[in-house]
C-alpha cells in the first residue's frame, strides 16, 4: 500500500510521541489520535510536525476519511495502568478496540503494529519466551486485569493466523518490557522510577526502592529488563521498513538489571553519591509483585533486527541529560 500517512494511536503518550517525532523526523505526515486533557502531556508533542491530531472521539471518521491514503496504524494507545480494576474499561479500550483496528487494516490494506506487554507473562513461571503459537499462549496466566487485557488480543491474532484467517498484509504485536527515557512526565506514578527519582536526585534528595518480600531476592535487588524507549522507536520503524517481519516479539534488552543498579545508575549520571531507602512493598500489590523480568529476544533477532540496545547505564545516563536538557534542572 502506498499511502502518505500513518496514524498512531497513543501518539501524545510515552511510546506514542516518541514514535511519531520520530516519525515526523523523518519526513513522515502522521496523524496522531489521543487524549491530551489539561495537564503538559501536550508538551509531548510541542517540538513535532503533525499532520492532524484527532480525539478518540473522531477516530472512525478519521479512518474513514483517510481509508486510501493510511499505509500504516502504530497502535500505542491504551490503558495502561496495571493497578486498573474496571474489567468493562479494559475490555472497550484495550481488547475491542485493538480488534478493531486489526479487522480495519485486513480491510484497509494498511500495516499494523500493536503494543502488547510483558505483563502477559505473569509471575514468569512459564518463562519469557515470545513464542505466540496457540498453545503457549494458553498456558499464560498474567497477574492483573491489563496483562489479560493484552493477552487477549494476542490470542485471537495468533488463532487467526494458525487457522488462515485473513490477516493484516504486515503486522506485528510488541510485548514492552520495562520501557524508561523522555517523554513520560505527564504519566505520573506510572512514569518509570527513572523518570520519578531524577528530580530527587537532582534536589540532592535520598530516593527510596521498594524492600524485598522474596527469600531469593535482598531489597532493591528485583530484577527487570529495563529498556530506552529509542531503542522500542528503532525497532518499531525498523518493523514499519520491513514488511516481511511478522509476529509477536518480546522488545527488551535481553538483560535484567536491578532497581538498585538503576537507582544507583541516576545518582552516576547526576554526580551524586548514591542515597537510597526502602520502604515495604504496598500490600495491595505484593501478591502480584514480578521479582524477575528478562525478554527472550531471539525471534527479533531472527526476523532481521541487529541492531545493539543501550546499556542500563547508557539509558539512564542520556534520560537524565534529555531530563536536565527539558527542564533546566528546576522539576
Amino acid at each position: 500500500m502506498s499511502g502518505d500517512l500513518i496514524l498512531v494511536t497513543g501518539g501524545g503518550g510515552f511510546i506514542g510521541s516518541n514514535v511519531t517525532a520520530a516519525l515526523a523526523a523523518r519526513g513522515q505526515r502522521v496523524i496522531v489520535c489521543d487524549w491530551l486533557e489539561t495537564g503538559d502531556k501536550w508538551r509531548n508533542l510541542e517540538d513535532v510536525d503533525l499532520y492532524d491530531i484527532v480525539p478518540p472521539t473522531l477516530l472512525n471518521e478519521t479512518l474513514r476519511k483517510h481509508d486510501d491514503r493510511i499505509s500504516a496504524i502504530v497502535h500505542m494507545g491504551a490503558i495502561s495502568a496495571t493497578t486498573e480494576r474496571d474489567a468493562d474499561r479494559l475490555v472497550e479500550n484495550n481488547v475491542r478496540l485493538t480488534i478493531d483496528l486489526w479487522d480495519w487494516s485486513i480491510a484497509s490494506g494498511a500495516s499494523f503494529l500493536y503494543a502488547s506487554s510483558a505483563a502477559v507473562y505473569g509471575d514468569g513461571a512459564q518463562g519469557f519466551d515470545d513464542d505466540w503459537s496457540v498453545e503457549a499462549l494458553a498456558r499464560l496466566r498474567p497477574l492483573n486485569g491489563y496483562g489479560w487485557s493484552k493477552l487477549v488480543a494476542d490470542r485471537r491474532f495468533a488463532r487467526d493466523v494458525a487457522e488462515g484467517a485473513p490477516t493484516p498484509r504486515h503486522w506485528a504485536g510488541l510485548r514492552f518490557f520495562n520501557v524508561y527515557g523522555t517523554r513520560e512526565e505527564h504519566k505520573g506514578s506510572m512514569r518509570s522510577v527513572v523518570s520519578q527519582i531524577t528530580p530527587r536526585v537532582t534536589a540532592g534528595e535520598r530516593v527510596t526502592l521498594f524492600r524485598s518480600h522474596h527469600p531469593d531476592y535482598e531489597d532493591g535487588g528485583q530484577l527487570r529488563d529495563f529498556v530506552h524507549v529509542d531503542d522500542c522507536v528503532s525497532v518499531i520503524l525498523w518493523l514499519l521498513d520491513h514488511p516481511e517481519a511478522n509476529g509477536i516479539f518480546n522488545l527488551g534488552t535481553g538483560q535484567a538489571r536491578s532497581f538498585r543498579d538503576l537507582a544507583t545508575s541516576v545518582f552516576v549520571a547526576l554526580d551524586r553519591d548514591p542515597a537510597i531507602d526502602f520502604v515495604d512493598t504496598p500490600v495491595e500489590i505484593r501478591d502480584r509483585y514480578q521479582y524477575f523480568t528478562q525478554a527472550e529476544m531471539g525471534r527479533l533477532r531472527a526476523a532481521g533486527y541487529d541492531r545493539p540496545f543501550a546499556s542500563l547505564e547508557e539509558g539512564v545516563a542520556g534520560t537524565v541529560r534529555d531530563w536536565t536538557q527539558r527542564y533546566g534542572g528546576n522539576r
